[in-house]
């Protein structure tokens, strides 16, 4: 072993470098299962980001699907998910770059099944009995000045090219469309604004004619005040879903017109609904329950009989899970813990051996640059606490020199309403490997932990999340873990806004990351998409009514209160948060002789999927932290372009 050297925090060498982090590194997403055959998406940045559906047959071939350039991913939503369904060995997928759905025949070269027209699909089921596709469709063909995208449920039919024929209209957002297994019976979910999904969804279930159009119709959950979250068929007919009724959500089931509680507990099986296809539960063969669920930040794997009431929590060696699939006596699942990151993972339920099929990223970190995330409680505002997951500095080859404190990289997640983890992430750990302490902040509004928590944040987006990031921050200086005069914070799209906030309406840090993040909250309310057109009704107020509230949590008004180094990243083509916000931002902080970096990045959408941006991102924000915290790099870095800096006052 090497000798132990010392070296300042931040300027520790590491062999987690930024090319490491993102070689042979994919988002593992959308399993399916078809017969014995598996599948599921990968998102490979190595690739500019493009989405592949890969095939494992049962004997444990695997091999690629979906053919080059085709990239399998929708845009209803902006955000996608649900962007293909395979039946019977052929493939339904949409390609990003025309929005149409396509049928693909392994071998052959993939047909499309709509027209070329500004129309997109997600969420798709197939309807054998009447041998067509029922999805959700989102057109964007004939908007009206001010207007908005038409969300509707659509059956596409197989046999000619065709836009879909309108099942299911009127409301502002579907989702789910699930057919019985005898296929007499649709259900779905619909919401509308000001609406997130996770504030309030309804249940309906209709009737299917022998022409396949709807009979009658019924509500049979939800409303305004309660979300209800994946809905699915038994094999004899049962309708399961997830409800937050209770203050939690908790898996129900529907039969005979009365509505069952299956096990409630201060427990979330369920999950915001930011993509389609997301899921915590399957039902088995036997008509038991697979299902994950998550307390106070970390998820477990259970079975539940819902007849007898039986709940079991299997022992599995995983914090993270998610999607749960069934194959013929065996569970799929993604799942990941601090030790290993994201992975495709099957169980076979009668030995509880757990085979990885695919993993997230090849890299293997040796325990001595590791950090293990730490769950921590801290007090916050109004007498309340806050949740995180804390990372030490962690190096075998290097300690500080006496007395000096790490700085501290506090991140900030996006949604708002979502919530980060503790499952192994690269990118966390390039940070500690060199010298950074890091906390990853589960705020005021974050899932998880029960509609309470998650509602902290009405009326209070700006204030809650930045009060929770700062008092986090300030609890581990007062315990020595950091350095109070080297505190910086980071986080994207909403965390990014966090971030705006914390470096303008407060003085804890001293330096800052804002990836594609809003600076002004009034121009997000008039710009922007459907779906999150009227997010911030509840986070912030009605807009224009409280348009003083909006100017108010703006950073991009109160730069003259900003005192801190800003580092701005931004795709260019991001549709969710324009560049403009990033823009202005950079604009305001320069004139006001602060130093601060902006990079934009050609190519990129909301979040960045191309390997060579990843890379440039990481590396530019720990340059711009070398430069204002005053330590050496140990590598040597493409240089950021700092504004004002040095300042003319140091």
């Amino acid at each position: 072993m090497a000798e132990i050297q010392v070296a300042p925090y931040g300027a520790w060498k590491s062999p987690l470098t930024s090319d490491v982090i993102v070689a042979e590194n994919i988002s593992l997403g959308d399993i399916a299962v078809d017969g014995e055959d598996i599948y599921w998406l990968e998102m490979r940045p190595a690739e500019a980001g493009r989405n592949v559906i890969v095939r494992r047959t049962s004997d444990g071939h695997t091999s690629d699907v979906t053919p080059s350039p085709f990239n399998v991913r929708t845009r209803v939503h902006e955000y996608g998910g649900g962007a293909y369904i395979v039946n019977d060995g052929v493939i339904y997928f949409s390609n990003f770059s025309d929005q149409r759905l396509y049928r693909h025949v392994p071998g052959a070269t993939p047909e499309p099944l709509t027209p070329a027209l500004d129309l997109r699909f997600a969420d798709g089921i197939f309807d054998r009995q009447r041998n067509r596709l029922i999805c959700v469709r989102e057109d964007h063909t004939s908007i009206a000045p001010g207007g908005q995208a038409t969300n509707t449920i659509v059956s596409v039919y197989l046999d000619k090219e065709n836009e879909g024929e309108v099942l299911v209209s009127g409301n502002d957002f579907y989702s789910n469309p699930r057919l019985s297994q005898d296929g007499s019976r649709l259900a779905w979910l619909t919401w509308k604004h000001p609406n997130m999904p996770w504030d309030g969804t309804e249940l309906w279930v209709a009737e299917l004619q022998a022409d396949g159009s709807l009979g009658q119709t019924q509500m049979i959950a939800g409303g305004q005040n309660e979300s209800v979250f994946q809905p699915e068929w038994s094999p004899a007919g049962t309708l399961y879903f997830v409800s937050d009724r209770s203050g939690w959500w908790n898996l129900y089931r529907s039969q005979t017109g009365q509505i069952q509680a299956l096990h409630p507990m201060e427990a979330e099986f369920g999950l915001p609904q930011w993509v389609f296809r997301m899921g915590t539960y399957a039902i088995l063969a036997e008509g038991q329950l697979i299902c994950s669920y998550s307390q106070q930040g970390r998820d477990y794997l259970a079975i539940l009989d819902p007849d007898s009431g039986q709940f079991e929590t299997l022992a599995v060696p995983y914090t993270t899970i998610g999607l749960p699939h069934v194959v013929k006596g065996a569970v799929l699942f993604e799942a990941g813990s601090p030790n290993e990151a994201l992975a495709l993972v099957k169980l076979d339920l009668a030995t509880l051996k757990i085979e990885v099929l695919r993993r997230s990223s090849q890299l293997v970190i040796d325990p001595g640059y590791l950090s293990v995330a730490q769950s921590i409680e801290f007090p916050t505002s109004k007498g309340q606490t806050a949740y995180a997951f804390y990372y030490p500095p962690h190096n075998r080859d290097f300690v500080a020199p006496p007395n000096e404190k790490p700085p501290l990289l506090v991140k900030s997640h996006g949604g708002p309403t979502g919530a980060t983890d503790n499952v192994l992430n690269a990118g966390i750990q390039f940070w500690t490997s060199r010298g950074f302490g890091v906390l990853d902040v589960n705020y005021g509004g974050s899932t998880g932990y029960g509609r309470a928590y998650r509602q902290r944040l009405n009326g209070q987006w700006g204030v809650v999340d930045s009060d929770d990031c700062a008092n986090g921050a300030r609890y581990l200086v007062g315990r020595g873990h950091a350095d109070g005069n080297r505190l910086a914070i980071d986080g994207g799209s909403a965390g990014g806004y966090t971030t705006l906030c914390v470096l303008t309406f407060r003085d804890d840090f001293k330096a800052g990351a804002s990836y594609y993040g809003v600076s002004d909250l009034e121009a997000l309310a008039q710009d922007t998409h459907k779906f999150e057109s009227r997010y911030m009704d509840s986070m912030v107020g009605p807009y224009p009514e409280q348009r003083a509230l909006y100017l108010e949590r703006s950073p991009i008004h109160h730069t003259d209160k900003l005192a801190t180094p800003l580092i701005l990243l931004q795709g260019l083509e991001d549709k969710v948060v324009p560049p403009s916000q990033a823009e202005l931002m950079f604009e305001a902080v320069r004139a006001k002789g602060l130093p601060v970096a902006y990079l934009p990045f050609e190519g990129e959408q909301h979040g960045f999927r191309q390997a060579k941006n990843i890379k440039r991102a990481l590396e530019a924000e720990l340059y711009f932290y070398a430069q204002i915290f005053g330590f050496d790099l140990a590598d040597p870095i493409e240089p950021v372009e700092i504004e004002n800096y040095p300042m003319n006052s140091q």
